[in-house]
């Protein structure tokens, strides 16, 4: 079976946990201390704050930026859960904006959307791509409103001369099926001296220093062990990057012009890191993406949906008024079309082929 994703471990991960396992020091020392050091330099800024996954990052970042009860935070509907649950968790209340042809927040439909109880814009660099970070800067450009960087799957992706994860407060997710991974984690990155404080302190209880209580907080902490694998991670992230830009071309050239299937897009201005590989199975297409799904997944090729349906159309957010019932043609497309096909490292010349060869017999 070819897997839709697999994580890239080796040698080094295995030294650097044996490491912390002789050292007796499991959580906050040093391989912290490496690992954060090693996601600040790939996002470009000068704070990164490790906590133990990817929607504590997202918690954290509201809770920093102060986001609670009574604000509203435009969000995507087309998303994981995660985003959503950061949100409302905090008593915040989410505005969702529907996406455009990238996946991406629709940029276009942004300052209409923007009230005067609207404090932050959490976007979702989705699949690994960058959304149109100039556009969200100028919308809410002189408003008090800030930006919260959802990029759990963009970790190394680039807009114009700018990393992914320095647009404000950023959220990156190191979750087992993520481009590098900790197993379980996630880190906060930030220029802004007082919201690393405040990261800092929310992930520890609240404590500034022991028993010195600054506010409530949560244990938010990520331990030594997930940092070793990270920090091993971390320096494997650029050739991680370029293999899956390079089986992300191979998969392009080869599905080119197949009739009904509509493939991912870079823009020149925009770097994808191909967390996912996620082509669109339209109505022109000879089977629908369910039925193509299926006929893979007879050929020992995994796929994923992301995502079914809008993050909001669960049975368990229908009845909070918050909520409401949003209408979102373009995502309600998306979760009809969308098929992430295998794109990791891990993938042989022959797997390409296989996955090649079986989409075009499906489809062509």
């Amino acid at each position: 079976m070819i897997a839709v994703g697999e994580p890239l471990l080796g040698e080094s991960e295995e030294t650097l946990v044996l490491e912390v396992l002789r050292s007796g020091r499991l959580v906050q020392g040093p391989m912290i201390e490496r690992f954060e050091s090693a996601v600040a330099e790939a996002a470009g800024t000068e704070h990164a704050i490790a906590v133990n996954s990817g929607t504590s990052a997202l918690m954290a970042a509201l809770a920093a930026n102060g986001i609670g009860p009574g604000d509203e935070v435009i969000t995507s509907p087309f998303t994981f859960v995660a985003t959503l649950n950061a949100v409302i968790t905090l008593g915040a209340t989410p505005r969702f904006v529907d996406i455009g042809t990238d996946f991406n927040l629709d940029t276009t439909l942004l300052a209409e959307a923007i009230g005067p109880s609207t404090r932050a814009v959490l976007h979702v660099h989705l699949y690994g791509y960058p959304a149109d970070m100039a556009a969200i800067e100028a919308a809410i450009d002189g408003r008090d409103i800030v930006i919260v960087e959802d990029a759990a799957q963009a970790l190394g992706a680039v807009h114009g001369d700018r990393r992914v994860g320095s647009f404000g407060t950023a959220c990156f997710s190191f979750y087992a099926t993520k481009n590098v991974t900790t197993g379980e984690g996630g880190v906060v990155t930030t220029d802004d001296d007082g919201v690393a404080h405040a990261v800092r302190v929310l992930r520890n209880q609240g404590q500034r220093s022991l028993y010195d209580y600054e506010r409530p907080g949560y244990n938010f902490r990520m331990t030594e062990l997930q940092a070793a694998l990270g920090v091993a991670q971390m320096e494997r992230l650029p050739d991680i990057v370029e293999a899956r830009r390079a089986n992300a071309i191979t998969l392009s050239l080869a599905l080119d012009g197949i009739e009904g299937l509509e493939l991912p897009d870079e823009r020149p201005d925009r770097r994808h890191v191909f967390h996912q590989y996620t082509v669109r199975v339209t109505d022109r297409a000879r089977l629908s993406r369910d039925a193509l799904k299926a006929r893979l997944d007879e050929r020992g090729i995994g796929t994923g949906v992301y995502y079914p349906r809008p993050v909001f159309d669960h049975e368990c957010f229908r009845g909070d008024p918050r909520i409401g019932s949003p209408q979102m043609p373009m995502t309600e497309r998306a979760s009809r079309e969308v098929l992430s096909l295998p794109v990791h490292p891990l993938l042989t010349d022959e797997d390409l082929d296989l996955i090649v060869c079986s989409v075009k017999e499906a489809l062509a």
